[in-house]
């Protein structure tokens, strides 16, 4: 989806904070940031390329995830055009690096426990081989492709693929070749039906796929938009999340609120999970917040215009 907007450029920030209710003050904490930008080739074929950096950690010893993704997709127009339904397909590759890595100094072994004070101590040697070893600097490689139609009063539908990390990169803290990032399977699709002149249905689902993990997303948000000349727009919905558990199948997860407030060209999006499986019982059913952020600039001149789902 690299630069799949209306628009010259696209800015966007994430953060996301999960569990703080019962892992504070080491919750799961996630923060992204990308940038994607489009120049047309040709008079409606496009290509798009984009930068995107992840930063992601979680528990007591600070488990960190880096990453940093450059990525490129070219959008060709299969029909089309003057009246009629458009038709559009895209393909991406995304390549860029990684690193994990574990903060040593907030864990302690039974060699640093000292009997007399009943404690351990952080200046006495652990006796691990490997402590302060963070995984190599490892290449990273994504492809997707994406198909999507447009109608005239508005309506959309588009559906699409991605692998994720296919050369499954060694991922290990310590010197182990043989622990290796799983290969990320995802397939996702959606429309939006309008309903009125000023709201629209907008429902959609992510199917997702990691060696032994499955997810699937599914729900919808209701779209208000007044149609002026600057748009202001509302988006509010629910969706479900359900995942595997163990040796079990899928099963519900989370309850997903999500609310989206429009603004010409700024979006800010809130969305709250309301935990519904056994894991409640832990954290009363507090699950996680997230809050982004897009910004997308306008373009200068008309026949750069993208014709794209606005998702």
């Amino acid at each position: 989806m690299s630069g799949l907007f209306n628009g010259s450029w696209r800015a966007s920030v994430i953060y996301r904070d999960q569990w703080s209710s019962f892992l504070n003050p080491e919750p799961f904490r996630s923060s992204s940031a990308s940038f994607d930008a489009r120049l047309p080739v040709g008079r409606n074929d496009h290509v798009g390329f984009g930068l995107g950096v992840l930063h992601d950690e979680a528990g007591t010893a600070r488990f960190v995830q880096n990453r940093v993704h450059l990525g490129g997709a070219y959008l060709r127009r299969l029909a089309g055009g003057r009246g009629r339904t458009s038709h559009y397909i895209g393909a991406g590759l995304q390549a860029g690096f990684g690193q994990n890595g574990i903060d040593w100094g907030r864990l302690w072994f039974s060699r640093q426990f000292d009997p007399n004070t009943e404690t351990p101590d952080y200046s006495a040697g652990s006796g691990e081989p490997n402590a302060n070893a963070a995984s190599n600097m490892w290449l990273d490689l994504n492809a997707g492709v994406l198909w999507y139609t447009l109608f005239k009063n508005d309506g959309f539908v588009y559906a699409g693929a991605a692998m994720h990390h296919l050369n499954e990169p060694g991922i290990s803290l310590i010197d182990d070749d043989s622990e290796t990032l799983y290969r990320r399977y995802a397939v996702h699709a959606g429309a939006q039906v309008p309903l009125t002149n000023e709201l629209a249905l907008q429902p959609g689902v992510l199917w997702l796929s990691q060696g032994p993990a499955r997810e699937i997303n599914l729900g919808a948000n209701i779209r208000y938009g007044n149609n002026d000349f600057q748009e202001l727009a509302l988006r509010a919905g629910a969706w479900l999340r359900m995942s595997n558990q163990l040796d079990k199948g899928l099963g519900p997860d989370a309850l997903i609120i999500t609310g989206m407030f429009e603004w010409e060209r700024f979006m800010l999006g809130l969305s709250y999970d309301i935990t519904v499986s056994s894991l409640s019982q832990a954290n009363n059913s507090r699950g996680a917040f997230e809050i982004s952020l897009s910004y997308i600039h306008p373009g200068g001149a008309r026949k750069s215009r993208v014709e794209c789902p606005s998702l």
